[in-house]
């Protein structure tokens, strides 16, 4: 039986310190780790065949999840750590007492490999926010999209999206982009033909509601930042535009919220909804 790692008790630890830089996108880069917070996150990780590369837990939390240790691949050896080297590695203010690394994924293709939709594409223009880009990923998980383009915004595969997404971020075909690059490619797809791309406009605007299109056809579904909205050079190549109606007592609608109907349309058609 393998000897039990002997507890960190120390924040100075160099194992410790190593991980701490994950918090960081330099570090993250310089280290070809990411770090993922929680117990949800460490069975999605499982449930996906990643294997963990460090796991770092409390006392407590190992001794309550014996079974989910024991799904731990042999070469991932259990490191325990006292409550206050814990909080010193997570980004959360309670964290539920484990974290682990995981190799990042391979860099995404350059910008000139996006490729042609055959399905449903998500692309989101600079979207700043963690929490929204989580949500985000979730909800395109969950509606079977092909890929998911990222022009700029918040670094999808730092703790806080990871978080967010619980875990979709890690089972997601993510490539990252820049503005010009993406615009350049949608320009393509444009005069190729054959993929339609979509953009939502505020209710007043006289777009028509969103399932009156055919979301069963290749589609690119365009999301702006939370604050500016869709870049207008996006905007502009838009083949279809549509609303999402609602009252007029809310002026607009959060990123992560109206893309929930957005995407999850292509579903309901597909199902002869």
């Amino acid at each position: 039986m393998t000897a039990r790692a002997e507890q960190i008790t120390s924040r100075r630890n160099p194992l410790v310190r190593r991980l701490r830089e994950l918090r960081e996108a330099r570090g993250r880069r310089e280290q070809g780790l990411l770090l993922l917070e929680g117990t949800h996150l460490l069975q999605e990780v499982l449930r996906l065949g990643l294997t963990p590369l460090h796991l770092l837990a409390s006392e407590d939390w190992m001794a309550g999840h014996a079974e989910l240790l024991r799904r731990l691949p042999a070469d991932c050896r259990p490191q325990p750590v006292t409550r206050e080297v814990l909080e010193a590695l997570a980004t959360t203010r309670h964290p539920d007492g484990v974290v682990l690394t995981l190799a990042a994924p391979q860099p995404a293709q350059p910008d000139s490999g996006l490729g042609l939709p055959s399905g449903l594409v998500l692309a989101l223009d600079t979207v700043q926010d963690p929490g929204n880009l989580g949500t985000l990923m979730r909800t395109a998980l969950a509606a079977g999209v092909e890929a998911l383009w990222l022009a700029d915004g918040a670094d999808p595969l730092q703790p806080k999206v990871l978080r967010a997404s619980a875990g979709a971020a890690l089972a997601l075909r993510l490539q990252r982009v820049s503005r010009p690059a993406l615009t350049a490619h949608l320009r393509s797809l444009t005069t190729a033909g054959g993929v339609q791309l979509v953009a939502a406009q505020p209710p007043h605007s006289g777009a028509p509601p969103y399932w009156s299109l055919d979301w069963c056809c290749p589609t690119v579904l365009l999301l702006g930042s939370e604050g500016a909205g869709l870049a207008p050079e996006l905007l502009a190549l838009a083949t279809h535009l549509v609303t999402i109606p609602h009252d007029a007592a809310v002026e607009s609608l959060n990123v992560a919220v109206a893309a929930a109907p957005l995407l999850l349309e292509r579903l309901r058609q597909q199902a002869g909804g």
